[in-house]
């Protein structure tokens, strides 16, 4: 569960003085104005650091990462403790929960999607690292403002290594043949892109597809069960329809015909997909995939990457491109990661030297080259990267991974504020409603109350 902020009390429970809060106004004003100031980076920073970084499932990802690393250390006279820390199992979640409750560990972890929240107050503002980022780069893409900032204040800063969007990743062959959709030539290799082909794009034409594809033998890969691939691409699915579960006001919004509409499309969508997707779990999509009876899913290049070792032939059909737009725009389902200091490192100078180098732009070159594309940086001006575009087989397969044209980011649960949105995501409950009516044959309205019900709670808790 999400902390609750600190507030002017003290520990009876007793409101403080006024002349106290007047204080703490101009403390904390006089406080934000150092922490907006571009960062200056020392000549030489010296001393410890420990950082925990996440170990990567692309091979050579992590070696590139620990070279930077060492290198950065290297330069600024660092005795640097480097620890790599596994997804699998949840590792790094429970990492930084223990970290933070004991108020000791590393100085830096990464942090999942929802966590920079969940540790926010904990966490040291960046702001002043964020201020210089941003004057080099522009602004990060929304999701990532998102979830990174509260109260005012960046608590992270968005990382390269791990951040991704789950879009089409379709087989050229199957698509050509069976659906008479040529995806190289509504997606190519090429800044020039036909903005009215790619508009016609749709979920309908997804769906019709779709349904020719199941005809012929190779149905698309789409998992409706309670882990992350699965709520992610169904969440920017219900976008794309105009549906809202929560907005930013806290007003319950599941009820309405957007959300109806997105139901009842999903109802149909399912029937083109393998019966056992309900069970899946974030590999079961890849596996479809590599197998070659899948014609397509929706994930970032490691389902791909991985047939590229186990089934060349399959990876060399395989085009990762835009996802489908709806009534209400196109939305590319996003999970980004994050780099957060501890309040309690003991070398705030240094780990702030650290997020600066390892977040510029020639660091986040290299570590999408070492991931051979899977990693997604937050800044747009990074989209520039020539690795996208000479990543084989085919020739460009991953060159429209990157958000390109009208394709906006989203993540399950947004715009609800991050502590609703996170429940909304952490319970599954899109995909919940969507395995009600498409697989149970429950009624769509009383899914919908049933929803309502369930909001109800998360905005209790």
């Amino acid at each position: 569960m999400i902390g609750n902020h600190s507030d002017d009390r003290g520990q009876s429970g007793e409101l403080r003085s006024s002349g106290r809060r007047e204080l703490l106004k101009i403390g904390a004003a006089t406080a934000a104005s150092f922490l907006a100031a571009p960062y200056v980076r020392g000549a030489a920073t010296g001393g410890k650091l420990s950082l925990g970084m996440w170990d990567h499932w692309v091979p050579g990802a992590t070696a590139m990462l620990r070279k930077l690393c060492e290198e950065w250390a290297a330069k600024n006279h660092v005795e640097l403790n480097l620890d790599f820390i596994t997804s699998q199992g949840d590792k790094d979640l429970l990492t930084g929960s223990a970290e933070a409750q004991a108020r000791a560990g590393h100085d830096i972890l990464p942090h999942r999607a929802w966590q920079v929240a969940v540790h926010r107050d904990v966490l040291e503002p960046v702001d002043d690292i964020m201020t210089e980022l941003v004057k080099q780069y522009g602004r990060p893409n929304p999701i990532a403002e998102y979830l990174a900032r509260s109260d005012g204040h960046w608590r992270a800063v968005p990382a390269t290594p791990g951040s991704q969007v789950k879009t089409c990743c379709s087989r050229l062959d199957l698509y050509k043949r069976f659906a008479g959709v040529d995806l190289v030539r509504m997606f190519p290799v090429s800044e020039k892109r036909d903005k009215d082909l790619i508009a016609t794009w749709t979920w309908d034409l997804y769906l019709s597809s779709g349904e020719k594809l199941y005809k012929a033998g190779y149905p698309l890969g789409l998992p409706m069960g309670q882990t992350s691939d699965a709520i992610d691409w169904v969440g920017a699915c219900f976008r794309a329809f105009g549906a809202v579960m929560v907005d930013q006001t806290d007003a319950i919004k599941v009820d309405s015909n957007e959300t109806r509409a997105a139901l009842e499309y999903l109802k149909k969508l399912m029937t083109v997909c393998p019966k056992e997707v309900y069970a899946w779990d974030d590999a079961g999509n890849n596996r479809w995939l590599i197998s070659g009876k899948g014609s397509g899913i929706m994930n970032p290049p490691s389902a791909w990457a991985v047939a590229k070792r186990d089934n060349p032939n399959v990876a060399a059909q395989c085009w990762t491109h835009d996802s489908p737009r709806g009534p209400a725009g196109r939305f590319a389902p996003h999970l980004p990661w994050f780099y957060g200091l501890w309040s309690f490192s003991k070398n705030k100078a240094a780990g702030k030297d650290f997020l600066l180098y390892i977040s510029e732009k020639e660091q986040a070159r290299k570590l999408v080259a070492s991931s051979d594309g899977y990693d997604l940086p937050s800044f747009k001006s990074f989209y520039d990267f020539d690795t996208w575009q000479k990543v084989a087989p085919p020739l460009g397969t991953v060159y429209n991974y990157p958000p390109r044209d009208d394709e906006e980011f989203n993540i399950t649960g947004y715009p609800a504020r991050p502590d609703v949105a996170a429940q909304i995501y952490n319970q599954s409950l899109q995909t919940v409603m969507v395995a009600k009516v498409a697989q149970g044959g429950e009624k769509i309205d009383e899914v919908v109350k049933w929803a309502s019900r369930e909001l109800e709670g998360y905005l209790r808790t």
